[in-house]
């Protein structure tokens, strides 16, 4: 492992915390996209499904076991715990616009047409526009919370350091993972105006 990985690993640890903290200290989930976060924790349920089945290391499952349980905190919180400040009328995004191409692209481009392999790719292709819903609420709203871009700011960050990531390992093993560089860099463009308005502007 190198260090664009681990920092990569840990912007997106802060990114998934900064968040559950915001929404148990003020009690509330206001500004965040619910579809956004079910859009995530369904990213690590299909991706994680070797858990049980392929060890790679102590450090890959207790990360794979960290994510689907803050992934799916996070899903609780927003529609059980604190479903009474939930704003779902701004939450509207049609995520079946998102679901349904990206079902597509993941029966056509994979690495074996298996279950586990369909399911990895279209964990990787959803990945990448699971933001979506929330970047939609932001704009629909035209307001923004310090936390809620603090945590688009490391996810942003997490993406950018795994593209250092996949520079660092084509250059020192040869290895070249397509659809996971593709899918990745899309997902960094979406980041790129919040990424230039959080350093202009602070917000």
């Amino acid at each position: 492992m190198n260090i664009f990985r681990l920092a990569g690993d840990v912007s997106h640890l802060v990114a998934i915390i900064i968040l559950l903290l915001k929404i148990w200290k003020s009690k509330s989930c206001s500004g965040i996209s619910g579809k956004s976060q079910v859009l995530f924790a369904l990213v690590f349920t299909t991706r994680y499904l070797d858990l049980f089945t392929l060890y790679i290391s102590a450090y890959n499952t207790v990360m794979k076991v960290v994510f689907l349980a803050l992934s799916y905190a996070t899903v609780y919180m927003i529609y059980v715990r604190f479903k009474n400040t939930f704003d779902s009328e701004n939450d509207s995004f049609r995520v079946e616009f998102l679901l349904v191409p990206v079902i597509g692209l993941s029966f056509l481009e994979n690495y074996a047409f298996t279950p586990i392999e369909i399911l990895w790719t279209f964990s990787i292709f959803l990945e990448a526009v699971a933001i979506m819903p929330q970047l939609f609420m932001m704009t629909k709203t035209g307001e923004a919370e310090s936390i809620t871009t603090h945590y688009l700011f490391f996810l942003g960050l997490y993406r950018a350091l795994y593209i250092a990531n996949w520079v660092w390992r084509y250059h020192t093993e040869g290895f070249f993972d397509q659809i996971a560089v593709v899918a990745g860099v899309v997902q960094t463009i979406f980041y790129c105006d919040f990424f230039y308005l959080y350093v202009t502007k602070g917000v």
